[in-house]
Formats: structure tokens, sequence, C-alpha cells
């Protein structure tokens, strides 16, 4: 009978998904398209389109998901094409696909549905408004960007890549209100999520700690294993309600190891009562055994068979239960329980192996006189029992056999002997006058079971101590597990958000604080230590910075992201070495990175070697047009080159690829500056100070500009607000006193430079202007000794140092004609 299409569709998507889970994906490829060829539904198209995405091939997945996903009658095949549109840059058709497909889109959040078993295959509305958002935004709508990205943050907090986009974009979050639980998570957590969820904390929890309690289905199958492992053993008890549900579970297991777990849980409160026990008369492994407070009249013993005298030879027979004991004392008692345990199995199999020897069993058989009964070999006649092979499979017939028989006293001794133990507790009506007696026919009838108890004995049975209760943790419910889990997994998403929001707004100071009350594993982590390692970079503590990357490049030296400002760190620093061997390696490791190309331009700058540099960056510009950091170093060459038209080409390119990039804005101005455009430099300094605010570099160039134009006091306020922002940066605090002593305001100035000096002892400039001020202030001795200094340190300056001194010569002449 041939199969079915749908039989055949459905195998073919079963492929699929198993190639795509493995990380296959030329298998599911391969798959995808015969699927695709054999089914035209939608979701065939949207298999075969993911393949060819999940293996890069993102204009294949473009062409084949185009006809679905552009109509957006599809939300499975919209999304996987506006993916493509993304990568592709056709931003217009990928919006235009997925506003088409909104209404087809899951209104609930499948976070949780993914677990080891189970996962949501399609895409829910948080993953949907996020890719909007980003296709808004590379089509450069800004405003509808941002409420894309808030809608799937409101929908799924744990939507990184929006909240990152978002912060990118220069737009003000709150944190606090997006990193919590909130009634539209909840309400997308339905029960099957919480279920996923909570089933993924459990098998994690097994995992990582062994020693808790497992859940209920684990637990009933790790006690029937451990069961079978030592079905004698009192201490490993279970319940009748445990065991029943346990052999639902188990139907397919051994059939015999199951009577015995059963028959087992049945007796083992009995055996905290026994004194002693006698020896066991009747081979019986049937697991309907009776309550101990409800003892039936039993059946006359039924007629052994051939092959229930094989369990005679079998471990089993020779792992008799403690109950099968000869009567006697406690301390009788006691020496048998400890040498039953030496000769009890460390495993299932054994359980299940014949004896060698089966002496153990037969030990404990006598005759009428008391002696033991002597082993016998076992025969290998037509008579003799069975192989276990043949055993096993005709267990069942053998046991249905055994108990409808009729009682006969005529079969062999031999086929007799060792029967397995039986306890007497559950033979009430049994005569004493049996005890040491070898197992033969002139017995008293059995009971039902086929057990018999000493008379003597049957008041003290009946004696059964109470257990003590069972204490059960308390367990939380599940929707309050789930909670928990979510605030805690938001709190530190509330670090990481805000740390990463205020080193976006450049508020470092902040974020350096958000990132250090971090657990110290988190700090360790890569991305902190890059994140960390940049906020020192735009404070210009570039030695703090250096010591974050150089941890960065041993925690993952395989990490390209962000190497381009780890480089400019180096060449600030000046370490050419480092930054050489920095760039050789990173190109090494792959020839395609732009990150790669950036550093080794930067070793090509600190050799003074522009024109090697510039090509370095136009590769990193090539390898990535959206590298805007790649075009404002390329800018920065051609300044060195004295090139500005080909720089201001290369800053606004830089802005044209990231609209917040403050160091291309910087670039202009800097040209215009050189230029003498003063008012083109001060706008597109002002601009750069507007993203970046906190930047002291960006308001002591506004303030030099505003200086240049003859407006010191403008130039001040800025000058006076970079020492706020960097104390310890000496040129700023050099210009602000250079300012106030322009403006006459000697006392300041003074403090200033005192300050100054301090900062830099060895700076001539400082020292000539130290020698201005007091000769200003008619210091003639102050004066002279700090032009001297100032000439010491820069001799090439030696003629502006020496103007200044001879102007004391003139103003003494001046002043002499005067007096005469």
């Amino acid at each position: 009978m041939a199969p079915t299409g749908s039989a055949i569709t459905g195998q073919l998507k079963q492929i699929v998904y198993y190639h795509l889970d493995n990380i296959s994906y030329d298998n599911a490829l391969f798959f995808a398209e015969r699927l695709a060829t054999h089914d035209r539904s939608s979701e065939s198209v949207y298999l075969f389109a993911l393949c060819h995405f999940r293996l890069g091939d993102h204009q294949s997945a473009y062409d084949i998901s185009k006809a679905i996903g552009y109509r957006g009658t599809n939300a499975s095949c919209s999304y996987i094409f506006a993916q493509c549109c993304l990568a592709l840059g056709q931003h217009k058709e990928g919006i235009l696909a997925l506003e088409k497909s909104r209404g087809l889109w899951s209104q609930k959040s499948s976070l949780g549905k993914h677990n080891a078993t189970s996962r949501a295959q399609h895409p829910d509305i948080a993953s949907a408004a996020c890719l909007l958002g980003k296709l808004y935004r590379a089509y450069d709508d800004k405003k509808k960007a941002a409420l894309n990205f808030e809608e799937a943050l409101k929908i799924n907090p744990f939507m990184w890549d929006a909240f990152t986009a978002l912060c990118d974009m220069g737009v003000t979050v709150r944190t606090a209100n997006i990193f919590k639980l909130n009634a539209t998570l909840m309400e997308g957590l339905s029960n099957d999520q919480l279920s996923g969820i909570l089933s993924e904390q459990k098998d994690s929890s097994i995992a990582a700690n062994p020693m808790e309690p497992l859940p209920k289905k684990a637990a009933i199958r790790s006690a029937i294993f451990d069961t079978a492992l030592d079905p004698f053993d009192s201490h490993r008890s279970t319940t009748g309600n445990e065991m029943l549900l346990a052999a639902n579970f188990l139907s397919g297991e051994n059939d015999f190891i199951s009577k015995i777990s059963a028959a087992r849980s049945k007796m083992a409160t009995v055996e905290y009562a026994i004194d002693s026990v006698e020896t066991p008369t009747s081979n019986h492994n049937d697991s309907n055994i009776p309550r101990i407070n409800y003892l039936p009249e039993p059946p006359h013993a039924p007629a052994r068979k051939a092959r229930e005298a094989r369990l005679a030879d079998s471990g089993l027979a020779d792992i008799a239960p403690k109950m099968g004991y000869r009567a006697g004392t406690k301390r009788t008692l006691k020496m048998q329980d400890r040498s039953h345990d030496d000769h009890l199995p460390e495993s299932n199999t054994a359980l299940l192996k014949p004896s060698v020897s089966g002496a153990p069993g037969v030990e404990r058989k006598r005759t009428v006189s008391g002696h033991p009964v002597q082993p016998k070999q076992p025969s290998e006649e037509p008579g003799a029992p069975q192989r276990r092979s043949e055993r096993i499979i005709k267990s069942r017939g053998a046991n249905a056999k055994a108990n409808s028989a009729s009682s006969t006293v005529g079969a062999s001794r031999e086929l007799r002997r060792a029967r397995p133990p039986v306890s007497r507790i559950v033979r009430p009506n049994s005569s004493s006058s049996n005890v040491g007696r070898a197992v033969s026919g002139n017995r008293k009838p059995l009971e039902e079971n086929g057990m018999d108890v000493d008379q003597a004995e049957a008041p003290r049975i009946k004696e059964i101590y109470p257990q003590p209760p069972i204490i059960r943790p308390f367990v939380e419910p599940e929707s309050v597990k789930v909670q928990e889990t979510l605030k805690y997994l938001l709190e530190l998403l509330k670090k990481f958000g805000s740390g990463y929001f205020a080193l976006s707004q450049f508020r470092c100071a902040d974020a350096l604080a958000f990132y250090t009350s971090l657990p110290q594993t988190h700090q360790d982590t890569p991305w902190v230590l890059s994140q960390m390692g940049r906020a020192y970079y735009e404070q210009a503590s570039y030695a703090e910075a250096e010591k974050c990357y150089r941890r960065l490049r041993i925690a993952a030296p395989s990490r390209f992201e962000d190497m381009e400002v780890y480089s400019t760190i180096l060449w600030f620093l000046k370490r050419e070495t480092d930054l050489s061997f920095l760039a050789h390696e990173l190109v090494d490791m792959s020839w395609h990175s732009p990150q790669a190309w950036c550093a080794l331009g930067n070793a090509w700058s600190l050799a003074r070697e522009h024109e090697q540099a510039l090509r370095c960056f136009k590769r990193a510009t090539q390898l990535n047009p959206k590298f805007a950091y790649a075009f404002t170093l390329q800018g920065h060459e051609h300044v060195a080159n004295e090139e500005y038209e080909k720089a201001l080409t290369a800053y606004r390119r830089a802005i044209s690829a990231d609209r917040r990039h403050y160091n291309a804005y910087y670039g202009i101005g800097r040209v215009h500056e050189k230029l003498g455009n003063y008012d083109k430099a001060y706008t597109h300094f002002h601009s750069a100070s507007v993203i970046n605010p906190t930047n002291a570099v960006l308001i002591c160039c506004i303030g030099h500009v505003l200086e240049k134009q003859r407006r010191p006091v403008q130039a001040l306020q800025f000058f006076t607000k970079a020492t706020e922002l960097a104390p310890q940066a000496a040129q700023s605090r050099y210009k602000k006193a250079r300012a106030l002593l322009a403006l006459n305001r000697l006392d300041e100035a003074q403090k200033e430079l005192e300050i100054l000096k301090t900062l830099a002892p060895d700076e001539s400039t400082v020292h000539f202007l130290l020698g201005t001020l007091y000769k200003a202030l008619n210091d003639k001795g102050a004066s002279v000794r700090h032009f001297t200094i100032a000439l010491n340190l820069d001799p090439k300056a030696s003629h502006q140092i020496k103007e200044a001194i001879e102007s004391f010569e003139d103003d003494e002449n001046y002043n002499d004609s005067m007096m005469a």
C-alpha cells in the first residue's frame, strides 16, 4: 500500500527540522528542496527559504520567499523575506511585507515554549516588531523604528537587540520600566509555556544537583530501579500506590522484576515486627500477597512444575528474603542478616544470573533429623529443568499452570529442592512442629498464598509498629517559581541595560558604576570588559582602558568586535610594538575582518606611513560600508596629509553611516578650524558636543574657536566646564588659565597655573605662562626664573622667551626716562 501524500509531507518536515536542530544545514536544504517539490504549501516554501538563509545564501532565500512573503499571506514567509531584505539592503520591500502580514502575527509571546522537546516554529509578535524596527531604522525612519522597538520590549523585555538599538539611536529610555514583570509578559505566559519553563528548570536542577528530590515521575522510575537492584532491602520500601503507578510506567520491563517489587513493597512493613522466622516451605513468587492486618485462610499448596524447579538453581533462590530465616533470637537474626547482605548482588543483572553452586539455598533445607540437605548437581537428562531463555519466554504460562494445577505429591524430590524461602509471617495457621523439617509432601495444607505462620507468633505479628510520619517539604506553586526566576533575570538585565544606556549617553562614570555592581563572573565576560574599556576610553583614561582590553584578549582571543577601539588606545599610548602585534594577529585570524584592517591602519599611522594607513582604512570600508569609525580614521589620515577636501568627504561618509558618530563631526570641525572657517567649525564642534556632552576635548575645541573669534568671556565658560569634566586634563586647564590671564583675572589665573604646574611640571608652555603672570604682577625675579625654566625645557622657543625677558629691560628703560 503506497503512503499518502500528507504522510510523506509530514515525514519530510520532520527530517528538515531534525537537520536544522542539529545544525546540519546542507542536509536540511536537500530535504527542504524535496519537500518543496512534493508540497507547494507556504510552510514548505518557508522551510526551503529558511535553509538557504541559515547557510548565508540571502539572495536565494529572497527569491524563494518573495512570491508568498511580499504579499503578506503567510507570517513566516513574510518574516524570512524581511530578514533577507534587511541583509540585502531592500529595506522598503521588507517593511511592506511585514506591514501586510501584521494581522497574522501571533499576539502572544512564545517565551517559555522552548525546551528540549518542543519549540515555537514561527516568530511571535515581539520578534516581528523588532525586525520591523530594524528595517525602519535602516530606512532612516527613526520615529517608526522607535515605536516598533518599544512594542517589542513591552511584550518581551528580553529583546536585548531592541533595547540596544534604542540606546544607539539616542532615545531616552527608562530601564526600570523596561526590565520588570508586567501584565503583558505574564498574560503571554500561558499554562503550556509555564510547563515548558518549569520542565527546563527541573531538568537543569537535576543535572546541577543530583542530591535534590527528583520530580514525581523520575522519582518513581528511580525507585523501581533501586528496588530491582536490591528487592529485599527493607530500608528502601515504597508504598503500594507508588509501585502500582510504577508498574504502569514499566509495563514493558521485566515482568518478573515488577512482581518482586510489588511483593516486597507490601511485605516491607512486616519486617520491622519480626523477632524470628521459619524456614520457607514453598516456592512462592506470586505478587498478590495479602496485607498484614487482613490474613485470609490459605488454600492448599499447588503442585510444582519442572520449569518452576529451575528457579532453585538461579540467583533468586540463593538470595532469600529476610523473612525466610530459621526461627531464633534477634541476635541470630542480625547475624543472618549480615551474612545475607554479604551475598546480595551488586546489580540488577546479578538477580537473573544462575547460581554456580546453589549452596546457600540448599543449606536452609534440613531433613527430619536436622541435617542439611546435600546439594545436587544439575542434570542434563531430558527431565532436567529448562534453560533460562526458555523459562523467560514461557514464564507467564508456567506461572498460570502452576497456580491452576491440582495438588500432587508424585513430583520428584530433586525438582522440589531449594524453593525460594517465604516468610511465616503470612501463614498464621501453620504448626510449630514444621520447624526444621525438609520440604516434602507430608505438609499441612497451605493457605491462599502458600505461606504459614507459627501460632505462637501470630499475636505478635498483628502488633504493627506505626511508621513515622513523612515530612514533605513545602513546594512552591509553579507560577511563583517562574515569577521569581524572571524577576532575578530582569534585575540582572536592568544592571546591564543601565550600564549600556549610560554609556550610550556618554555618562562613563555611571556606566562603570553599573558594570562594577555586576557579579564578578559577569564582570569577567568579554562583553562587559569591552564595555568597561570603551567607557575608560571615552574618559581618555587610556591606561585603564588598555588593561580591560588586555584582559579581554586573554578571555576571548578570537574576538574582533571593538578591536578598532583597542588599536586606537594603543596608538594614543604610543605602543608601537603591541599595536603591530595586535594588527598582524587579527589579520592572520581573519583576512576579511574590517576591525583587523583598522588595527593594521593604526599601526601604519603610528609609524607615520600615512599612505599605507589609508589603504588599510579603505579596505575596511570596502568590507563594511557601514563602518563609520573606519571612515573617520581615513579622514584623520587625510588631515595629516593636508588633504582637507578628501578628509571632509570621508567624515561625511562616516556621518551617513552613523548619525551619532560624534568623531566625524569633530573631524569636520578641525578641518574648518584649520581653514579659518570658525563659524562652521563652531557648528560642527557644537553638534559633536550635543551627542557627547561629557567629552572635555570637544568643549575645549568650542572654547578655542570662540577665543579665535575674540570672544574670551564665552570661551572662558567652556574652558571652565571642560576642567570640571576632566580635572586632570592639563590642556583644558592651560587654556582656562590663558583666558583668565587675557581677562586680567590674575589671582584666578595664578591658582590654575599652580595646579597646572603640578600636573605638567616639564611643560615649557606652562612655565612661560607663569613668567608672563609674574611679569604682570611685577614680580621680576619669579618671572625671570620661570622664563629661564621654559627656555631650558624648549630651546626651540628661545626667540619668544628672550623677547619676553628683554621686555623687562625695555620697561625699566622706559621708567628711567620718565623719572629723568
